[in-house]
């Protein structure tokens, strides 16, 4: 999608950044613009039950720590892939599957845009190695499927035929958390902070 001449393809940010949506750097992303954002950014269209949304911020939480669970020893910096796997809906929002679908390639090639400069900003690979990635939407299939039992509304056997679990995942101990958006931006940003610290030491060995 090409947007009309002179028209703004840039957001300004609560850091002072002015992030250009079309042709986005690294220099111009910070982390604190992306917990903000996410922890403001419901998921489900808001669809969801609770007195408060269920944020992205907070799915990234979860899957974060779903990832981990399910590929023990996995490198950190893989982690922090995890974690930022839907960074770039902190400016583009999220998207329910039926509106990318209708939304077709350009929302796709702006999120590929986004994840890339994320990526290099945070010193991950632009492209993540393919079977990262598909862990990481392994880890991300299973929390849809949680949530959409415990806060969307689906039944357990529409659940079960969207988002078909890997093989030995179980969802019983996970818990999904409904509280207020400054409470999950700084649990996000301290995930962010100990997943470099803890980078920082393994490349000093």
């Amino acid at each position: 999608m090409t947007p009309k001449k002179g028209s703004r393809a840039w957001q300004r940010m609560l850091s002072g950044r002015r992030l250009d949506l079309l042709d986005p750097t690294p220099v111009d992303i910070e982390i604190a613009d992306i917990a903000h954002g996410l922890a403001f950014v419901a998921r489900w269209n808001g669809q969801t039950s609770g007195d408060w949304p269920y944020s992205v911020a907070e799915h990234s939480l979860l899957v974060e720590t779903i990832f981990t669970a399910m590929n023990p020893g996995t490198q950190t910096c893989w982690r922090l892939a995890a974690l930022l796997h839907d960074a770039p809906e902190y400016v583009i929002g999220d998207m329910i599957s039926p509106v990318k679908a209708a939304l077709g390639p350009d929302y796709a090639a702006m999120d590929q845009r986004l994840t890339e400069a994320i990526h290099r900003r945070f010193g991950l690979p632009a492209t993540l190695p393919a079977d990262i990635k598909r862990a990481i939407k392994a880890a991300d299939r299973v929390s849809a499927r949680l949530e959409a039992v415990r806060i969307a509304g689906f039944s357990d056997t529409e659940a079960t035929r969207l988002f078909p679990l890997p093989t030995g995942v179980r969802l019983g101990e996970l818990k999904i958390k409904l509280r207020p958006p400054a409470e999950t931006r700084a649990d996000y940003l301290a995930c962010f902070d100990r997943l470099i610290a803890e980078i920082d030491r393994q490349d000093l060995v």
